[in-house]
């Protein structure tokens, strides 16, 4: 889990990840929404495959992306369990 908060952290790897929120992409396509180079763009999408939170699947000569949701859905119950309703049974303690 380290890996995908770690992941998260940059926004342009969060910009990154709505843009695949709208559908698969090319590698080339994500990158036409930066002003960065391609090796920078590649090197966040190289992240976030790692992070295990986007696919790559070749096609011919082209890499296209797309969200891996489960991971997304894993990372939010993570969440949920360290600041979800356990914090709210605390308040109610004190």
């Amino acid at each position: 889990m380290p890996d995908v908060f770690k992941a998260l952290s940059d926004p342009t790897r969060r910009e990154i990840l709505r843009l695949l929120k709208r559908g698969e992409l090319s590698a080339g396509a994500i990158a036409e929404n930066f002003a960065m180079s391609k090796p920078s763009v590649s090197h966040h999408l190289s992240t976030l495959k790692s992070a295990g939170l986007v696919f790559a699947e070749r096609r011919g000569q082209e890499i296209v992306y797309s969200l891996d949701t489960t991971v997304f859905q894993d990372a939010m119950s993570y969440m949920m369990e360290l600041f979800g309703p356990a914090q709210e049974e605390e308040r109610d303690d004190e």
